[in-house]
């Protein structure tokens, strides 16, 4: 059985990299005794310049794209069916709002030198787009880390310091200045890479050929 280091290359409040992250980890399941993944999730911000507010999720993106409320119900809609056949639930009338996520970053880095960072990474999709949380909030983010198995007066403690904040820049700029300037990008040992949300097969195959080409 092969073990296959997995960078991805994400954030928290992009809804196509929970899709990326159910469909990896469905192909991860069908690969149960041939492949092993040992996943590292990467820090990318889709807007670094969010206010501590947060903004309109309708507003930000009639603003950055150019969506008519038309385009934005049917988007919406393609992107709740995709979570729908993966098990996973968007709740569109629960997130109303786009919030900046650099701490929900500095907690991610924190919980994976805690072997946690899997379960916060989940807990953190499933608090934002199932359930509509603030994930910029210190308070429900010390909750939702608490929710994941991690120290919640730990997590209180960084984010009311600055801890891990060089960390992530230094992660962020990393992968920007190799060239990942969307998200999600999946990373499978150091140099093979899967852009966007793709389908469960997409990246059953990918990691079946890389593990063979590996075996030796």
């Amino acid at each position: 059985m092969k073990t296959l280091r997995i960078d991805l290359v994400s954030d928290v409040v992009c809804p196509w990299c929970a899709i990326g992250l159910a469909s990896l980890e469905q192909a991860l399941q069908r690969l149960q005794g041939e492949v092993v993944a040992d996943i590292h999730f990467q820090p990318f911000e889709l807007n670094p310049q969010m206010p501590a507010e947060g903004e309109s999720i309708a507003e930000h993106l009639q603003r950055k794209y150019g969506m008519s409320d038309m385009q934005l119900a049917e988007n919406q809609e393609r992107i709740r069916a995709r979570g729908a056949e993966l098990g996973f639930v968007f709740d569109f009338n629960a997130r109303s709002r786009i919030w900046n996520t650099f701490d929900a970053h500095r907690l991610l880095h924190w919980a994976g030198l805690e072997g946690k960072q899997l379960e916060f990474k989940q807990a953190l999709l499933r608090a934002y787009f199932s359930e509509g949380r603030n994930v910029s909030d210190h308070a429900m983010l010390a909750a939702i880390a608490a929710d994941a198995g991690l120290d919640a007066e730990r997590a209180r403690a960084i984010l009311a310091s600055g801890e891990y904040a060089g960390e992530v820049r230094e992660a962020e700029q990393f992968f920007l200045h190799n060239g990942i300037n969307g998200v999600p990008a999946v990373i499978i040992e150091r140099k093979h890479l899967i852009s966007g949300g793709q389908p469960v097969e997409v990246f059953e195959q990918a990691l079946r050929e890389i593990a063979a080409a590996n075996a030796g």
